[in-house]
């Protein structure tokens, strides 16, 4: 939710405090204030000038000679190339020595041999997003309303000069999203009244119940409709105090009707819809479930097909328009339009929900009326719009209001104890406290029977028990002052159990080898749920999620990890290494509930070592990434029983991906990314890990033994042994500690070559050993004799033999 500040002031006193300081007390009474957006910041030097004159340069098909007045002693020549300036326009001048955004100088010029002394600017120039600029100004320069002053502040008139709170608001907080809710909210912290808009005009003397009347078919669906009629309306540009409003919350303008309706919408909370009567094609509207396949064109110029799920507004056979979601093109209000039938109702948030997601449009009404809007707003939205239809559009509002009404909701009474809020919230507060934080907040309080009787309007949807109202006192009265305590508890030392020890284990490794961890969202789309999961999983689908993208408990922590890698890598980090435990959501049979299992994973880009002056740089790899794991094993002191099998996966590269085994049971995988998916993420060669850490955990490790520092030397031996491509390193590394037994304590592969001098399907492998006896110096005859063994396993086993 954007909330202008300026805007807000018009209903709440703010007695001249900083935008910085009520985003700080509005966050600290629960509700987070995520940012604060000055609109005009660096931008000076913009004036309202008049263009005098205008005529085509003489050098130039695309150029205009403008003489403007700027408010000085003389006019200005000023060079344009918009297509509509013209004689006659009041227009945002940049003028010498003015700064626009990206601190964009504005000097004297000559443009094709003609001096230019300033810049007439359009909206995008002062900094408004394209998408936001009203359409008849998006390819030039943007003309005030004849009224505005020559020479006085642009950004002004502009409401440029305003800063925008952006409220982070949580899903139950649905009466923040309209700027009255949000006054009642200041209100409350600041101790201050609301001032509600007044709504009065004077009703022509025909009667809405003779243009049309309202039927509704599904009560649950839609408990309330309401109809009003407006005549004779003029269609054109809203006053431009509303344009900028709208476009300083992210609505673009588009003319008085339809903008005075969003203007509702962003004051009250309500949404409407203006239908263009005589384009509607009857004299009732009947609300209705859709029939299966019906179709509709939405305002989008979209055809929709529709199913029985959706609820439609109709004129009795034709739908006009997907209740709650979006209107109709063939109804919607045009430049010829003359009367309107407003349209103000209660749909429920669960079909709306449905019809929103099944067609794929979200618009600022439906997510509204999914998370839930205040009933007693609807008439008073319903008429606040019509006097402003009548004032800004010319029209004449028919008495009355035609409407269907089975809506019963009624405020919550709650009764609260003084002595469990103590006891919640570990201070004592009294009741008069309390019952001053409720009329703060707007609701009635009464006293009786030592308990307080509160009332909560409609507005307040989320309070509903007790609880809630504990709520209320704790973050109206301040979390700061409320006191840190300590559970006074006897006998328990505290610790960490054998699974936190272990976990700590995990994260301070992968920290130490240089990874950052991450946490991401449990919750991702249906596409990405399943991706890179380590074992098969039915999907745990919620029932009503925040929104598409977070509807699905996930099944590995690797998509949502590798977007946290993509987005650093967007914002010029050229590489990046993350890792993140988490849990994640399984169950074998669908109508079961989810098992939660804690896995960690890892991604790894770009460069591993960077070339400092005095070495070189190294790109991650694929051994990069398995000498992590095999770190994070040997940590765990899970050692004994490990293999890395090669094996293929979907979104891994299939030739550099393993499957990690312990005793032949799977914990993990290991590999690069399939080049599809590096091509879709936008990302560079990447590599990734996950294991099941709840399966590790769970395995016998025995007890860590020390060694004394051997005395005597060991003896190592290289050899190289040609085989077929087909057999891994890992399997004739198998062999070799076999065949070695006590004496051989290390091997390692340090080369492999397939190149012009080895035989057609074969591969040399070179490994080193060491040979160790900590009880004596060893002799050439043991270690030949050992050695000759592996020799002799490995040639039995593969036909492995020394290379020539």
């Amino acid at each position: 939710m954007f909330v202008s500040y300026k805007w807000l002031e018009e209903y709440v006193n703010l007695d001249g405090m900083t935008p910085e300081i009520l985003a700080e007390k509005i966050t600290r009474s629960g509700i987070e204030v995520e940012g604060v957006e000055y609109k005009g910041e660096g931008i000076k030097g913009v004036v309202i000038g008049h263009v005098l004159e205008r005529e085509q340069h003489p050098n130039a098909d695309k150029l205009n000679k403008c003489l403007v007045d700027i408010g000085a002693e003389e006019p200005v020549q000023i060079i344009c190339g918009a297509p509509n300036v013209d004689k006659g326009q009041k227009v945002a001048v940049a003028t010498v020595g003015a700064v626009l955004p990206g601190n964009f100088k504005i000097k004297r010029a000559k443009l094709r041999g003609e001096e230019s002394n300033g810049m007439i600017c359009s909206l995008q120039e002062l900094g408004i997003q394209g998408k936001l600029v009203p359409k008849e100004y998006a390819e030039g320069i943007f003309v005030f309303p004849g009224d505005a002053e020559t020479g006085t502040d642009a950004l002004k008139r502009l409401a440029l000069d305003d800063a925008v709170l952006e409220l982070g608001l949580t899903p139950n907080r649905a009466d923040a999203m309209n700027m009255l809710g949000v006054a009642y909210e200041v209100a409350a912290i600041l101790g201050r009244d609301v001032k509600i808009p007044e709504t009065s005009y004077q009703p022509g003397t025909e009667k809405a119940e003779e243009y049309i009347a309202v039927q509704i078919e599904d009560r649950e669906a839609n408990p309330m409709y309401a109809a009003k009629i407006v005549k004779d309306v003029n269609i054109g540009p809203s006053p431009l105090w509303m344009q900028t409003k709208l476009i300083n919350a992210g609505i673009r303008p588009h003319n008085n009707v339809v903008d005075i309706t969003n203007f509702v919408l962003l004051e009250y909370g309500q949404p409407l819809h203006a239908f263009d009567y005589d384009r509607f094609g009857s004299k009732e509207v009947v609300v209705r479930k859709a029939k299966e396949n019906e179709t509709i064109v939405t305002l989008d110029e979209q055809e929709r097909t529709l199913s029985a799920d959706h609820l439609v507004i109709t004129n009795g056979s034709i739908p006009q328009a997907v209740a709650g979601v979006m209107g109709g093109a063939d109804s919607e209000v045009r430049e010829d339009t003359k009367t309107i039938l407003l349209e103000a109702a209660y749909f429920s948030g669960n079909t709306v929900r449905k019809a929103s997601k099944d067609l794929g449009l979200r618009s600022e009404s439906s997510i509204r009326f999914e998370k839930g809007i205040d009933p007693e707003r609807v008439r008073l939205a319903a008429e606040r719009a019509a006097d402003l239809i009548s004032r800004y559009a010319g029209g004449t509002v028919l008495e009355g209001t035609v409407e269907e009404n089975h809506l019963d909701i009624k405020p919550k009474v709650i009764s609260l104890s003084a002595d469990k809020v103590t006891k919640v919230l570990g201070v004592s507060i009294s009741k008069e406290e309390m019952a001053d934080i409720f009329k703060r907040l707007g609701f009635s309080v009464e006293e009786a029977g030592g308990k307080l009787i509160v009332t909560v309007p409609t507005r307040r949807g989320d309070i509903t028990i007790e609880e809630d109202l504990i709520e209320e006192v704790a973050r109206l009265y301040g979390y700061d002052n409320i006191p840190s305590t300590l559970p006074e508890v006897t006998g328990f030392t505290g610790g960490l159990t054998p699974y936190q020890e272990k976990r700590r284990k995990v994260r301070r490794f992968l920290e130490g080898a240089g990874l950052s961890q991450a946490i991401t969202y449990s919750l991702t789309n249906d596409k990405k749920a399943t991706a890179f999961a380590l074992e098969k999983s039915f999907k745990t689908i919620l029932s009503l999620p925040m929104s598409e993208e977070r509807s699905v408990l996930r099944h590995s922590l690797l998509p949502n990890l590798l977007d946290s890698v993509a987005y650093n890598l967007a914002r010029q980090t050229d590489s990046a290494a993350f890792y993140e435990i988490g849990s994640v959501f399984l169950k074998v049979e669908e109508q079961t509930k989810p098992v939660e299992k804690e896995h960690v994973a890892g991604a790894v880009t770009g460069l591993w070592h960077k070339n400092l002056w005095q070495g070189e740089k190294k790109p991650v790899d694929f051994f990069v990434a398995k000498g992590i794991v095999e770190g994070l094993l040997e940590k765990l002191g899970v050692q004994e029983g490990i293999e890395f099998v090669q094996s293929e996966r979907k979104e891994l590269h299939p030739g550099r991906t393993a499957n990690i085994l312990h005793n032949g049971s799977l914990i993990g995988f290991i590999g690069q990314l399939h080049p599809s998916v590096e091509k879709e993420l936008d990302l560079k060669e990447a590599y990734v890990f996950e294991l099941d850490l709840h399966a590790l955990f769970a395995l016998d490790v025995p007890a860590i033994a020390y060694k004394a520092i051997p005395k005597y030397p060991s003896v190592t031996r290289d050899i190289a042994l040609v085989v077929n491509k087909d057999i891994a390193s890992g399997q004739l590394e198998d062999v070799i500690k076999k065949a070695g037994g006590k004496l051989l304590k290390e091997v390692h592969v340090f080369d492999v070559y397939e190149g012009e001098h080895m035989e057609e399907g074969k591969k040399s492998v070179a490994f080193s050993l060491q040979y160790l006896n900590p009880e004596q110096t060893l002799t050439e005859e043991e270690v030949t004799k050992v050695h000759d063994k592996v020799l002799k396993a490995l040639e039995e086993t593969y036909q492995a033999v020394l290379r020539g």
